[in-house]
């Protein structure tokens, strides 16, 4: 692993920059109408996306834990890991995404743009690589079945 962050972690902390760019700088605020309760409606959606995941893995005895992915005793390919086999990333940034439309600032955009960033270009490969070699072949057709995010 190139950075031991967790990615969860990542996502506090953008948005919470999000939140202090905000309200630092709050002319550059654009909210339209509903845009919030759609915000609000992401955050949950993201959050259930997240969660839902961590469910199977629990039940396939196998660990979530993002900074060990050597550690994986099963191939988890049920649930919402049947249309990416990232979902539990896919809820981070919805949870973002979801937080941008509540702030309605473009920080909060930045913020998301950076979370895709590392997870896509550090994060995932990293665990790719110990899946590829934990789980060889499997994990191959797993791979040509199921997008990395959607």
């Amino acid at each position: 692993m190139k950075l031991r962050v967790p990615p969860p972690l990542i996502v506090v902390a953008g948005a919470l920059c999000a939140w202090v760019a905000a309200h630092a700088w709050p002319a550059a605020t654009l909210l339209l109408p509903g845009q919030r309760s759609l915000g609000a409606a992401m955050i949950v959606a993201g959050a259930v996306a997240n969660v839902a995941p961590k469910l199977h893995f629990r039940r396939a005895g196998t660990t979530v834990n993002p900074l060990h992915p050597q550690r994986a005793s099963a191939l988890v390919q049920s649930g919402l890991h049947r249309y990416s086999r990232n979902p539990m990333y896919v809820g981070h940034a919805l949870i973002l995404l979801g937080w941008l439309l509540c702030l309605g600032h473009p920080a909060a955009g930045l913020s998301l743009a950076l979370y895709l960033l590392y997870v896509d270009r550090v994060q995932i490969p990293s665990e790719e690589e110990a899946l590829r070699e934990r789980f060889g072949a499997d994990y191959a057709g797993y791979c040509r079945r199921v997008r990395r995010w959607l």
